[in-house]
């Protein structure tokens, strides 16, 4: 049996960006940095939590809800129920698109969220 996994279209483009958010899981608070978002899901960096764990990532005195897709010691990738769609991340996500030159997509409710995969990914 492959190792690999078949790699999963996604409904948004990822964004490179750099912000530091404290994560919040069971019985811990971590440091880490997101360093790739989108609006289903991120990358943190410095951050590791059990795969299918829910955590809350804190970002400017605000709470994201997040599911831990998948985690090596030093990164995780997770996934958000819900859509952002507006607050910090959401603001964060925005700059970090125009700073990359990047056109903003139309945010349509009721989309399903993308399965946030390993680096590597598209």
């Amino acid at each position: 049996m492959d190792s690999f996994r078949t790699p999963v279209a996604r409904n948004h483009k990822r964004t490179p960006v750099s912000i530091d958010v404290m994560v919040n899981g069971v019985l811990n608070f971590v440091d880490g940095r997101i360093t790739d978002l989108s609006e289903g899901g991120a990358r943190i960096d410095g951050a590791s939590m059990p795969a299918r764990s829910r955590c809350e990532v804190h970002y400017a005195g605000e709470v994201t809800y997040a599911v831990v897709m998948w985690s090596e010691p030093d990164r995780m990738g997770v996934r958000f129920p819900y859509e952002l769609t507006h607050g910090a991340l959401f603001k964060a996500l925005q700059t970090g698109r125009r700073a990359a030159g990047a056109e903003m997509p139309p945010v349509f409710l009721g989309q399903r969220a993308p399965v946030f995969g390993r680096r590597g990914l598209s």
